[in-house]
């Protein structure tokens, strides 16, 4: 695929580091205002020519990067507003909660080793003392021009600090429910394979009927789907298992129905992006009752992790002291590669952390998949865009992140993809793409770029509109 070229227009700098950016239209307005929330808990709009602060709950989020030399993968993750937002006010939030911090579910870092079965089969046992923190989604309303919280949708406790999504609250337009897209728990190589586990929540892609009143507004804090109150789990449907982490799920109108776009960030070889047209969900009360009667798995998506990373089976790899320019890899997981392999879902495109093609580029982790409809970039329309935190081929500083796109599959072939180059002018400080946005109709990208790794490094973030 061709290289395309865009430019860079900032709309707002010296932010802390964006996780979500999107459009809605506020109650008593006709126009898109633009809507951006940090990893630290502040929430922004931009409408009528002015920045201003809709909402600040810092004081809720946990205290971000104090054990992990200020990199962190918890905060305030996701932000979504309710279909009928402009009439009925109501959002909803998803953040990793002041107070909660915990041990973690490991005591040293976690390495699978073929050679060695009790690797492969470990349990997160101890699961209310032995976990990192808890993630919170909640329902909030804009009442009066306030915000104020109505209740508590779920309180998932997290077994380690990464891997809790990001951009991660989003309604679909086909069925109208909230869908949580969250991750493996954290670790690397997902230590109890949680996201194969039908009862974990963890790895998991959950729809939520937000318009059923469960009559509980402090839910239990959990780890599996049965431990839910029966109220809540009527709420929840599952879409799909197999989740490493995620950076949010994308929709495209095709004639009348609706494409589903999601992406997988990878362990140590690919990043990849699936999609899909038709699922079956899967309720939670029929998992819950899986003892008693296997579910009928026909039609529910699996992206095949842990088995699997995108297209190629689950690695680790080692460096070869005899050439440092080659590395020695070996299969992870060979059973649940092949218990998996005609399940899982195929990827629509994957893009490689090694990729010796001149055309395209070595990535480290994926942060955003957006559908682009608009006709501005019209080498774009049509296409899903998708960005990446640093190119890894680049070896002098600074960092820079990158985009790409590819087209939507006609068959079951894994689709090509292309590099989108930018102009702008980043000078010698580093610029890790951390975000992609849209608006309602998704003709118009929006970029967020920080400056650092670290989320304690303040004020370093820029979001751009991506134009012609």
């Amino acid at each position: 695929m061709k290289k395309l070229k865009v430019r860079l227009r900032p709309i707002i700098s010296k932010i802390n580091l964006p996780t979500v950016v999107k459009t809605t239209i506020l109650p008593r307005e006709s126009i898109e205002s633009l809507f951006i929330a940090t990893q630290v808990g502040e929430i922004f709009y931009i409408g009528n020519g002015g920045i201003r602060t809709f909402l600040d709950i810092r004081p809720r989020i946990i205290k971000l990067g104090a054990s992990s030399g200020g990199y962190d993968e918890r905060g305030l993750l996701g932000l979504a507003f309710h279909p009928e937002f402009q009439y009925n006010g109501l959002f909803y939030l998803h953040y990793s909660a002041a107070g909660t911090q915990g041990p973690g579910a490991l005591p040293e870092p976690f390495n699978p080793n073929p050679c060695d079965p009790r690797t492969l089969h470990l349990r997160w046992l101890n699961r209310e003392t032995q976990y990192d923190h808890i993630d919170t989604v909640e329902e909030w309303i804009l009442s009066k021009g306030q915000p104020q919280k109505r209740r508590t949708l779920l309180n998932l406790r997290r077994p380690f600090m990464n891997h809790n999504g990001v951009n991660s609250l989003n309604f679909s337009p086909e069925t109208g429910k909230l869908v949580l897209t969250t991750g493996d728990g954290g670790s690397g190589y997902d230590p109890f394979n949680l996201s194969q586990d039908d009862i974990e929540i963890a790895g998991k892609i959950i729809e939520i009927d937000v318009n059923k009143n469960t009559f509980i507004y402090n839910p239990p804090v959990v780890t599996r789907f049965t431990e839910l109150p029966s109220t809540i789990q009527e709420t929840l449907t599952v879409i799909a298992k197999g989740v490493r982490n995620i950076p949010g799920i994308s929709f495209q109108r095709f004639q009348n129905q609706y494409i589903k776009y999601v992406g997988n960030v990878g362990q140590d070889l690919a990043e990849s992006i699936f999609s899909f047209i038709r699922y079956k969900p899967l309720p939670v009360t029929q998992l819950s009752h899986a003892s008693k009667s296997e579910p009928d798995l026909t039609g529910f998506i699996n992206l095949g992790w842990r088995g699997w990373e995108g297209a190629f089976p689950t690695s680790i790899i080692r460096s070869c002291s005899a050439n440092p320019d080659l590395d020695e890899i070996t299969m992870a997981y060979y059973n649940e590669a092949i218990e998996t392999s005609v399940r899982r879902l195929q990827p629509l495109t994957s893009y490689f952390h090694k990729d010796p093609r001149p055309d395209k580029f070595g990535g480290t982790a994926l942060t955003g998949v957006q559908v682009y409809m608009g006709s501005g970039i019209p080498g774009l329309t049509g296409s899903v865009v998708f960005s990446d935190l640093a190119r890894k081929d680049v070896s002098h500083a600074p960092v820079r992140g990158v985009l790409a796109y590819s087209m939507v599959s006609r068959d079951s072939n894994l689709e090509d993809f292309g590099v989108i180059e930018t102009d702008f002018n980043f000078g010698p400080q580093s610029a890790y793409y951390v975000n992609l946005g849209t608006n309602l109709d998704q003709s118009r990208l929006y970029l967020g770029v920080y400056g650092s790794m670290k989320v304690t490094d303040f004020n370093q973030g820029t979001v751009f509109e991506i134009v012609p």
